[in-house]
């Protein structure tokens, strides 16, 4: 069968990819570590992947770090208790992956996307959802919110270099060197090879992120060596190329049910104008509006506190 590239942006599913390249599947990849366990509240399968080489790295295909995969079946439903328990799980990880945050810092959430596609407006929307507090703690103090402790936090949403002819990275760059946070946390929309992950899925990093990549449109990377603070990333696969789709109906087929070349000139141009065709959920405007109330939720329930 016909073997393009997955593109995916989850490195569980990279992860799953060059096991199931392997002879031996259950066998572990040198440098990648995977703990999973499963929380039954939110009824939400935890998986966290710890590349921790560059052997390791270059198998898989994503940078050494650590990466944790939230996979919440029911996430996509219109059920407030149930993405409730998912903001608390998702806070609960954020508190694992940046361990002082229980110190007061200065924190600049980045949304990143483009307002007018429904399907990369995740970031967005989650920044319009969001507790600000920096500008209240510069002009009142900490006595404005009656608390002893509080994270002073600011927001950007830069959009996209199609309409501002800048590069995403220029302006947080600009934004960094003028506000001076202690740490970034960015949102973007993501992509996924497995269409039972689209909406049910968030991945956290402290990798950072490459803009555009999941659709093959790269940007400047937003990372800790760019930056010059931790940058923390969050996201979740909105779309799968039709690619994708194409070799998972075959799969599913089987080998007998349908026989080509892969090699046939046809074959591979199908394949690669497949490779730039996007799908999503026909309700995506409603998915994403429900994905980003969760994702602030679990913001302003991690920053919170006395």
């Amino acid at each position: 069968m016909f073997s393009s590239q997955i593109r995916t942006d989850l490195a569980l599913e990279a992860h799953e990819t060059v096991q199931n390249a392997g002879k031996d599947s259950h066998s572990p990849i040198h440098g990648v570590e995977v703990q999973e366990r499963y929380h039954k509240k939110s009824n939400t399968q935890i998986t966290r992947v710890f590349i921790t080489t560059k052997n390791g790295a270059k198998a898989i295909g994503k940078p050494m770090g650590r990466y944790i995969t939230m996979e919440a079946p029911n996430m996509a439903e219109a059920d407030e208790d149930y993405h409730r328990e998912i903001s608390k799980e998702l806070a609960h990880q954020l508190h694992y992956m940046i361990p002082d945050l229980k110190k007061e810092k200065s924190i600049l959430v980045v949304g990143l996307g483009n307002r007018d596609v429904t399907a990369d407006a995740l970031g967005p929307d989650v920044i319009d959802n969001l507790c600000i507090t920096r500008h209240i703690l510069q002009e009142y103090g900490k006595a404005a919110y009656n608390k002893e402790h509080i994270h002073s936090i600011s927001s950007l949403a830069p959009g996209v270099m199609a309409k501002n002819g800048m590069e995403t990275a220029e302006i947080i760059k600009g934004v960094i060197e003028q506000t001076r946070p202690d740490i970034m946390l960015v949102i973007d929309a993501l992509a996924a090879r497995n269409i039972r992950r689209l909406n049910t899925t968030i991945q956290l990093t402290d990798t950072g992120i490459l803009p555009g990549s999941g659709v093959g449109n790269h940007r400047n990377a937003l990372t800790r060596e760019s930056l010059g603070i931790p940058v923390i990333a969050i996201g979740v696969p909105t779309v799968v190329d039709a690619a994708t789709i194409v070799r998972s109906a075959l799969d599913l087929l089987g080998s007998s049910a349908y026989v080509f070349d892969p090699d046939e000139p046809g074959v591979q141009k199908t394949f690669q104008e497949l490779n730039n065709m996007y799908v999503t959920n026909k309700d995506i405007d409603e998915t994403i509006k429900r994905l980003s109330f969760t994702i602030s939720e679990a913001l302003n329930i991690a920053f919170e506190i006395s």
